[in-house]
């Protein structure tokens, strides 16, 4: 699962990155701008958002995000520990408040616990379609016992389909969630996984449940293509 950390201490920002590492893939940003345009690529399962920012504050990076239909849960992070600042950040959008300092405990608690409440909890690391399951600690898949034989970011984007079934995905967010913003590499990348994708599906038939919309994206789809 990929997570987004909007914190402009470096230190502290990483420190929760060295506390997700193992569970979580993460990305950081260190003022409001920069969070927002990465947190708009809407690509991430979760975000943590601190409130005293550089730039945009954490309140308006979340009004903006929820403004744009941007649902990624979100915990926020803040010194601030009045009734009134959780309440506006609720009113906000957030899904979650934590007060600084925390323990790594309660991070990791209350950041499972808005995962799970949005779908995305996956405390035994496994993810399904139909017959289809995917182990996420191990990176493999089988449909009906049958293993398939993907390679890591073919993995990654059955994964993302997976995950987000039912929901078209622009060859855009697939591209910054699986190769990154600064990969050297160009979307046609998308196309090349998708098709490879299709043909490790086809035997078991489920290569009918990836559609494609032109110029746009795929949806893995419980209607067949």
């Amino acid at each position: 699962m990929k997570l987004l950390i909007i914190e402009d201490d470096p230190g502290l920002s990483d420190t929760i990155r060295e506390t997700l590492h193992s569970t979580y893939e993460t990305a950081q940003a260190y003022d409001g701008d920069e969070g927002l345009y990465q947190a708009e690529h809407n690509i991430y399962d979760a975000i943590i958002l601190d409130i005293m920012l550089p730039g945009r504050n954490g309140y308006e990076v979340l009004r903006e995000l929820r403004s744009r239909g941007i649902r990624t849960p979100v915990l926020m992070l803040t010194a601030k520990d009045g009734i009134d600042d959780k309440l506006k950040g609720f009113r906000e959008g957030a899904d979650d408040y934590l007060v600084k300092p925390f323990h790594r405990e309660e991070l990791l608690l209350r950041l499972e616990a808005i995962l799970r409440r949005a779908g995305g909890g996956l405390k035994d690391q496994t993810l399904g379609f139909k017959e289809l399951q995917l182990n996420l600690q191990y990176k493999t898949a089988t449909i009906q016992d049958e293993v398939l034989h993907l390679n890591g970011k073919q993995f990654e984007l059955l994964e993302y389909l997976v995950h987000n079934k039912n929901t078209i995905l622009t060859k855009d967010q697939i591209f910054d969630r699986i190769w990154g913003f600064e990969s050297e590499t160009s979307t046609t990348v998308v196309e090349v996984y998708a098709s490879h994708l299709r043909k490790h599906l086809k035997p078991s038939g489920y290569d009918r449940y990836i559609r494609t919309f032109r110029g746009l994206g795929y949806m893995l789809s419980d209607q067949e293509a």
